[in-house]
């Protein structure tokens, strides 16, 4: 057998970037990636996940085969066959008994790095017709989805900075160095900044931790945590009382600009100065200065999201895009248009954008595009009562460590739940509480398609990468896999998968109005070929999978254009500046002017080599900066009795964890830090590499009851806590 070393191309599934990347492959193995200098969108860039994409391709730890417990209470190596089998004599006899809300499903976020997982799940949760859908959206960006949902119809309209043309760039909350971008697809995010410097423009960077974004822009505010709504409503506020609004083309297109005025009168910039822990002055020039800037866009991310007004937080962000005019226009925040989008239709009135439209059973949270809380998941199960959730479908997501109080959440799915599947290359923190566990194969052996991402790209553009490597024998497809698990769920157990995507192709066809004989016309090797062939040529560009096929490093579909009025969904058919669930929140901000901030309060932070909890299994990322570390300044280490490197307590609300302490002037005074996705501690998993550097859960720090009460996300920073020398 040949082992000659081949290259092909593959878009790296591992951040929000979609990288173009070329592997150098030996036989079956990924033995190098560097970064694709074809591709029309990355250009050669690839930072160290995209690197690493070989060792993460080869973990020993993934795992190859079905997962089933058996009687004896143990996971045992089954057959596909098996794995099926049980799910399908489960799933549907307790959806009979007691009604489909007793079947839970959570997605995480890696369902948007695949094909599969961005095709099927929306198939799985019709077959359920079940309310109970958790997702990692409301750990992260939910309060964006809402906030657009309210301003313009549609809860996936979300505009993304022009970078590459913008004169002018506000980044709150976000540290995309760090990060690689997020809700804004734009491949080397660092240099796309470094450009805007070199031609003469500004950044700004307002976060309370002077992050490698930060120490790049001209100007870096280091506000107090959870204050980024106050300051946005102040610079609305400033452009409003001293007449610099000017919103251009879009004034036609605008609804409750006065009322506008009204709601926000009480920010001025003396009154949230000191809640914000930044001077009037400074304020004011913000606003100034993004007013007076040929072209500017106000970018805020998960850290401005993920906290007690973070739905204001994402509003303020466009209501400020929109008065100065930068809203819709080259070089400010545009709406992306990607290919397999739907087809630009005339502008009218919508159905709008509603939350509440059902409420979790427990706690009653309103739901948001069709999702509950995740921080609601475990009450769900173990309170008893009619609707108690009592299996759970886990897509690609490992809750226990990703919400909050990850300890009451392992104790309900250890304790509460009569059958759980987990659909996961690995037996993590919470995979291990299932019942079976269906592994995908790795990404080498995966088609690539961004249905999701290339919508906020920040040029239009589309990609295709068929698997490089042959799927290994014993392995099942992705695809596969979440088409045979709909099929059993759904009382359709051992029918062929390819009515799965034949309903899909079907519908699509019957929903666009399009004629029936275009399913014949449909090309591909496979079920999510053919449909995204279909959803190509439905699309705005009218392409085919067989054109995207002979341009393997993709197609250049333009720079953003403006969209409006064509992407307005509200029934105003305008946009709607003061929406009533904005309007009816706004107290609740007024009320944050008098709070007294805490004297210590607790904040996320990004590495760049990780993501979440799914990438801390890897050996060519672990340790260096990549690790699990509470960041003090050297003021507050002083004060505590705090010693660089020692292991220290910190406590709150949800209970405490224990870390070592790196002291720090990165991060601002009465401010600590801890990285998200680390845990790996919890007995039954099997993560070598995790394992050994287990780091802590900064979520067990959350009891979970604090949500912004629009998007229903938790509040996973700005947290008050005491941190003390361990004993």
């Amino acid at each position: 057998m040949s082992h000659a070393s081949r290259t092909a191309p593959r878009i790296c599934p591992l951040c929000e970037a979609t990288c173009g990347l070329t592997l150098t492959i030996e036989g079956t193995t990924v033995t190098g990636a560097r970064g694709d200098r074809d591709d029309i969108f990355s250009r050669g860039f690839i930072c160290p996940k995209g690197a690493s994409f070989g060792g993460l391709d080869a973990d020993p730890d993934r795992l190859r085969a079905p997962l089933v417990r058996g009687e004896d209470g143990e996971l045992r190596e089954a057959s596909w066959d098996e794995a099926f089998d049980r799910i399908a004599a489960r799933i549907p006899a307790l959806a009979e008994a007691h009604g489909p809300q007793a079947v839970g499903v959570v997605l995480g976020n890696p369902n948007v790095h695949t094909m599969a997982g961005s095709l099927y799940p929306p198939l799985l949760l019709a077959a359920l017709r079940t309310r109970n859908v958790f997702t990692a959206s409301t750990l992260d960006q939910m309060p964006k989805h809402v906030s657009s949902g309210l301003l313009f119809g549609d809860a996936n309209a979300i505009p993304v900075p022009d970078l590459d043309r913008t004169d002018h760039l506000l980044l709150i909350g976000a540290n995309p160095l760090e990060s690689n971008g997020s809700l804004c697809t734009a491949p080397d995010f660092p240099g796309r900044l470094r450009a805007l410097r070199r031609r003469g423009g500004t950044l700004t960077v307002i976060d309370p931790r002077r992050t490698r974004t930060a120490r790049l822009a001209d100007r870096h505010v280091a506000i107090r945590p959870g204050a980024d709504a106050l300051l946005l409503a102040a610079m609305a506020h400033v452009l409003l009382e001293e007449k610099l609004t000017d919103p251009g083309a879009l004034a036609e297109h605008l609804e409750g600009a006065d009322e506008l005025a009204v709601a926000l009168a009480d920010f001025t910039p003396d009154a949230v100065a000191a809640a914000c822990d930044v001077d009037a002055a400074t304020i004011t020039a913000l606003a100034r200065e993004l007013a007076a800037a040929p072209a500017a866009a106000v970018y805020g991310r998960i850290g401005s999201c993920t906290v007690e007004h973070g739905t204001l937080a994402s509003w303020l962000v466009d209501v400020l895009n929109i008065l100065t005019g930068n809203l819709d226009r080259p070089g400010g925040a545009l709406f992306p248009l990607s290919a397999t989008a739907r087809a630009p239709r005339a502008a009218a009135p919508g159905k709008g954008f509603a939350l509440g439209r059902w409420t979790s059973r427990v706690s009653g949270h309103p739901e948001a595009k069709g999702e509950l809380p995740t921080a609601a998941l475990a009450e769900e199960i173990e309170t008893p009562g009619e609707g108690r959730i009592r299996a759970l479908i886990v897509l690609a997501a490992n809750p226990v460590l990703s919400a909050p109080d990850g300890d009451r959440l392992d104790a309900a799915l250890a304790g509460h739940l009569d059958f759980m599947v987990s659909v996961d290359p690995y037996l993590n923190e919470t995979s291990r509480h299932a019942d079976v566990v269906l592994p995908p194969p790795p990404p080498s052996q995966s088609a690539h398609f961004d249905f999701a991402f290339n919508s906020f790209a920040v040029h239009n553009q589309v990609r295709y990468t068929r698997a490089p490597i042959p799927l290994e024998d014993g392995r099942m497809d992705e695809s596969e896999i979440h088409a045979r698990l709909i099929l059993a769920v759904s009382g359709m157990h051992g029918a062929p998968i390819s009515a799965v995507d034949d309903l899909a192709i079907t519908t699509a066809i019957t929903k666009a109005g399009a004629p029936e004989e275009l399913a014949d016309e449909l090309t591909g090797r496979s079920g999510p070929e053919r449909r995204l062939d279909l959803m190509l040529r439905l699309g705005p560009y009218g392409l085919t999978l067989e054109r995207l096929l002979a341009h393997p490093h993709g197609i250049d579909l333009g720079p953003l254009k403006p969209r409006v009025p064509e992407i307005l969904r509200t029934r105003s058919g305008r946009i709607e500046l003061l929406p009533a669930p904005i309007a009816a929140d706004l107290p609740r901000l007024r009320r944050a002017l008098d709070d007294r901030p805490a004297p210590l309060v607790l904040v996320g932070r990004r590495h760049l080599r990780s993501n979440n909890s799914w990438m801390h299994n890897v050996v060519s990322l672990s340790g260096g900066s990549n690790v699990c570390t509470l960041q003090v300044h050297p003021d507050d280490a002083a004060r505590l009795g705090l010693v660089d490197g020692a292991t220290v307590r910190i406590e709150s609300a949800g209970g405490g964890i224990e870390a070592p302490a790196e002291i720090t002037d990165t991060v601002r005074s009465g401010v600590v830090s801890l990285p998200h996705g680390w845990g790996h501690s919890r007995p039954g998993t099997r993560m070598a590499v995790a394992a050994a550097h287990p780091g802590a859960n900064v979520n067990q720090l959350l009891d979970g009851t604090l949500l912004d009460p629009l998007s229903g996300t938790a509040v996973l920073n700005a947290i008050p806590v005491t941190v003390t020398p361990s004993p």
